[in-house]
C-alpha cells in the first residue's frame, strides 16, 4: 500500500486533489481511499488531505503519519506544518515553489519543486496549483499514468467545459515541468 499526504490551506483544492488522484487510480484498476483532515473550518486554515492506494482493497482508516509521497500546494506550510518530517525513507515530494521558497535538503527524500501557481495562472488564469501538481506527481511517483490522470480531470470538469481544457493543459504542463 502507498500513502500520500497533501498539505494546503482550506480553499486551495487539497480535497479536490485527493479526489482526482483517487479517480485516476481507479482508472488503473487500483483501490483508493481519500479523505481530508482539518481543524478550524475556515478559509485559509492549514489542512491536509490523504490518499491510500493499493491493488487490493484499502481498509485502514487512520490519518497518514509516514507517507510515501507528499504534495505541498502551499509552500508557506513547509516549516509550520513540518511537511518533511516523518516521511518514509525514499519518499518523494512534489512542492509548489514561489520565488523565496526554501526547499530542505534531504538525502532520504526526492524533492521536486515547480512554480505551479505561476503555471496555473498562465494557463487557467487563477493560481490554483493542484492540477499542475497532480501532473508533476504522475511523473515523479511512477505510480500514475498520465492518461489515467487526464481521464479523471476530464470527468471532474465535465460540467465546466470552459475549465476542462485549461485544467487538462495544466496537468500536461505539470507533467512536463519535472
Amino acid at each position: 500500500m502507498k500513502e500520500v499526504k497533501i498539505y494546503a490551506r482550506a480553499g486551495q483544492g487539497a480535497i479536490t486533489t485527493a479526489a482526482i488522484l483517487g479517480e485516476a487510480l481507479f482508472h488503473q484498476e487500483m483501490y483508493a481511499y481519500a479523505f481530508p483532515h482539518f481543524g478550524a473550518a475556515r478559509m485559509g486554515a492549514p489542512m491536509n488531505a490523504f490518499i491510500r492506494f493499493d491493488d487490493k482493497p484499502v481498509r485502514l482508516r487512520s490519518q497518514i503519519h509516514n507517507p510515501d509521497f507528499i504534495i505541498v500546494i502551499d509552500p508557506t506550510l513547509i516549516e509550520s506544518e513540518k511537511c518533511f518530517s516523518n516521511l518514509k525513507k525514499g519518499a518523494k515530494a512534489v512542492v509548489c515553489v514561489r520565488e523565496k521558497t526554501k526547499l530542505p535538503q534531504s538525502a532520504d527524500v526526492e524533492i521536486h519543486g515547480l512554480p505551479a501557481e505561476k503555471i496555473a495562472t498562465d494557463i487557467i488564469g487563477q493560481p490554483y496549483a493542484n492540477t499542475v501538481l497532480l501532473g508533476a506527481f504522475a511523473r515523479v511517483s511512477g505510480e500514475l499514468k498520465l492518461e489515467s490522470l487526464l481521464k479523471a480531470v476530464e470527468k471532474r470538469f465535465e460540467a465546466k467545459p470552459e475549465l476542462k481544457q485549461k485544467n487538462l493543459d495544466a496537468v500536461k504542463k505539470g507533467y512536463e515541468s519535472v
